[in-house]
């Protein structure tokens, strides 16, 4: 996949290109973005989205993802407010399967924590839920909304099978993942939102693979301080990148190329899934939020040239609550 066949799904790349600068956000908004939550740390966040009669279980669902999925908190905050709680549940949940791969030196302790969450779902379908937070909210959005227990168990075995420190074979196995637990995620979101429509299904299928290229890339500095590298090995090889160029943190066009390739892929999926968005329900909307933040990674990793360990891509986007309530007040993703 070179870079030139997708030079016409994406036109020019370069810094400086006219027409993929920001809109000018409407000032009447400001008046209310200060009502969403700030990042992590600030120690306020939660307290603004709860209530005196919240759980326990439900806070402990809100902070792990104000902690550790701070972009899909932020998501889930402007889902209806009878959506909202379960999809914390179900975020926590993703949640605690993407930190099993990082927080174990062993492969069979991740296996024996993968098989922990295996029962766990099937015991929710039982009504015995085990006495742990998460799966508690888990089991009370189940209850609620009548979720697909095969996009649960998609996830799990797909982060099960991605316990191997193995780089992708290619691209296609880097979407194959992401369809399985980003797009099974949205799928469980539809649900919540009482969404059953193709055209929405397909718009999920998507957004959930740009997600996955984007996490893939944005988690490249991360993984190689850890001497790991995850990129598809068909596009490394495509422009003769060698796992040490990136180890070393290289900055050769070559290198450069790669990560232009893979994000030119995930602006592919956004503009397939935006291609839809005549035919998809409104009311299907706010669970693809997220395609704001992706959107922001990518124009700023072609700002800064696909430079991917360049500092700017480390940031965080302090405008983003801004970003999303103005997209979610617009009805748009």
């Amino acid at each position: 996949m070179a870079a030139s066949t997708l030079l016409s799904a994406w036109g020019p790349l370069r810094p400086g290109v006219p027409g993929l600068c920001r809109c000018r956000q409407p000032r009447g908004l400001w008046a209310h973005a200060w009502r969403l939550p700030e990042p992590a740390g600030s120690g306020r966040s939660v307290a603004a989205v709860t209530g005196p009669g919240i759980s326990g279980t439900d806070r402990y669902c809100l902070e792990l993802l104000r902690k550790r999925d701070y972009e899909g908190y932020l998501c889930s905050l402007l889902l209806p407010a009878e959506s909202r709680s379960s999809a914390f549940a179900l975020r926590a949940f993703n949640v605690e399967l993407a930190q099993v791969k990082d927080s174990v030196s062993e492969k069979t302790i991740g296996l024996m924590r993968m098989q922990f969450w295996k029962k766990t779902v099937d015991d929710i379908y039982c009504d015995s839920p085990p006495h742990q937070p998460v799966a508690i909210e888990l089991w009370k959005a189940v209850k609620r909304h009548n979720l697909t227990k095969r996009w649960l168990m998609k996830i799990i075995d797909e982060r099960e099978k991605n316990l191997d420190d193995k780089a992708y074979r290619n691209i296609q196995e880097l979407e194959n993942y992401a369809e399985n637990t980003q797009s099974s995620l949205l799928y469980l979101t539809l649900e919540i939102l009482g969404i059953k429509d193709l055209h929405a299904d397909h718009a999920a299928s998507h957004i959930g693979k740009a997600q996955g290229i984007v996490t893939c890339l944005r988690a490249t500095p991360y993984h190689g301080s850890r001497r790991r590298v995850f990129l598809p090995m068909d596009i490394c090889m495509l422009h003769g990148v060698s796992q040490e160029d990136f180890l070393r943190k290289s900055q050769d066009k070559n290198v450069r190329d790669v990560v232009y390739d893979m994000a030119s892929q995930a602006h592919l999926h956004l503009k397939h899934a935006r291609s839809f968005h005549k035919s998809v329900p409104v009311k299907a909307f706010p669970a693809f939020l997220q395609t704001v933040a992706l959107e922001d990674y990518l124009k700023k990793i072609q700002q800064v040239d696909f430079d991917i360990f360049h500092p700017s891509l480390q940031q965080k986007n302090t405008l983003l609550p801004l970003s999303l309530y103005i997209q979610s007040w617009r009805k748009r993703y």
